[in-house]
């Protein structure tokens, strides 16, 4: 099977017209700045010194100012354009690669499909999370057939009821929240039909700058003015559980700075605070640390899939199965921060999930 990546990359186009790419000169600047010399930069990238120059200049010539200047004592250093270049293409890759991590894998899923057509495909519309992308990994490492589609909870259940996939991911708070999120689910889902497969318990919470340099202690902290917040699109789980959590607290949304505003995924929020294009944001455990971020928690979650309780002993639902409850794959998502994947694999009632506490019905399949 096939693996893709999808990658971005900003292209430079002078008033001429001529292009040139970031991509190939950011890794340089990079090894310029560390080393301090553009020989030796030029020597780590495995690229003769005539052939740096040359990447560099085509860059210079098409921005029409000096990526790299001389310092007194200490060779080689990046300009004020040169560093302004290495954090463009830095900012754009940690921007967007969250997304572009679940464009590549659905990319990746369609295209096995058509290379292994007499095989049978396990179809996942989900809300996007670690747990699951550690989930299609393990499954195209099997050698199984994925077709992995990303959804807010609520269109990867209403494509469940309408027999659209095999799987469907959605996650629901621990707490008073539980039954009021659960409702938005309860109209595409059929007691006698349908039942749930725990993946993960997880944490959400807030995401800061490394050191907290706002002095945010929780949510009522996101009404003040000198507080930039990301938000999660609407539909989301992640997003009805905010509005949820403010409205508990009084704090109403319209005071909130970048509140209307929305991403696509939990990496594009720190990615976006990383950034500094705003002060805080929302969302699960490990992309803070991915990103450099510090964690405020606030809520733990059940993540699960919805599937037809009569497919269960069946493949490829017995696979998916087989693989949730293995030693590997839990490790895998033990290594998650704030991730607990005890549970990881075990069949629940629907009417059992929606308890305040999480379920307390298991079902042996």
């Amino acid at each position: 099977m096939i693996k893709v990546e999808c990658q971005a990359q900003l292209v430079v186009r002078d008033a001429e017209g001529r292009e040139a790419s970031l991509t190939d000169v950011v890794p340089l600047l990079a090894l310029v700045a560390e080393e301090g010399s553009i020989a030796q930069a030029a020597q780590r990238k495995g690229l003769s010194y005539r052939h740096a120059w040359g990447v560099l200049r085509e860059v210079e010539e098409r921005l029409g100012g000096a990526l790299i200047a001389k310092a007194r004592g200490r060779g080689s250093v990046l300009s004020e354009l040169g560093e302004a270049v290495l954090r463009s293409q830095r900012l754009c890759a940690e921007r967007l690669q969250g997304n572009l991590d679940a464009l590549a894998s659905e990319v990746a899923s369609d295209l096995n499909r058509w290379l292994a057509p007499a095989a049978q495909d396990l179809r996942i519309h989900a809300s996007h999370g670690y747990a699951v992308a550690a989930l299609v990994t393990a499954l195209v490492g099997d050698q199984v057939p994925v077709e992995i589609k990303y959804r807010d909870s609520v269109d990867a259940i209403s494509a469940l009821a309408r027999g659209e996939c095999d799987l469907a991911g959605f996650h629901v708070p621990r707490g008073d929240f539980r039954s009021a999120c659960a409702n938005a689910y309860r109209a595409w889902l059929d007691p006698h039909r349908h039942v749930l497969i725990h993946l993960t318990q997880r944490k959400q919470g807030l995401f800061v700058g490394r050191g907290n340099p706002k002095r945010v202690a929780g949510l009522a902290d996101l009404a003040r003015g000198d507080i930039r917040f990301v938000n999660r699109q609407p539909g989301s789980g992640t997003r009805m559980l905010i509005d949820l959590l403010l409205t508990r607290i009084g704090v109403d949304p319209e005071r909130v700075n970048g509140y209307a505003s929305s991403e696509l995924t939990h990496s594009a929020i720190a990615a976006f605070v990383a950034s500094g294009m705003a002060d805080v944001g929302f969302g699960v455990e490990p992309a803070a640390h991915h990103f450099g971020l510090d964690f405020i928690e606030i809520a733990d979650e059940d993540y699960y899939f919805a599937c037809d309780r009569a497919h269960l002993e069946r493949e490829p639902l017995s696979t998916v199965l087989a693989l949730l409850r293995g030693a590997g794959f839990r490790e895998a998502v033990a290594q998650l921060e704030g991730y607990d994947p005890s549970a990881c694999g075990e069949v629940v009632a629907l009417d059992a999930a929606w308890g305040a506490d999480g379920p307390r019905t298991v079902f042996s399949v």
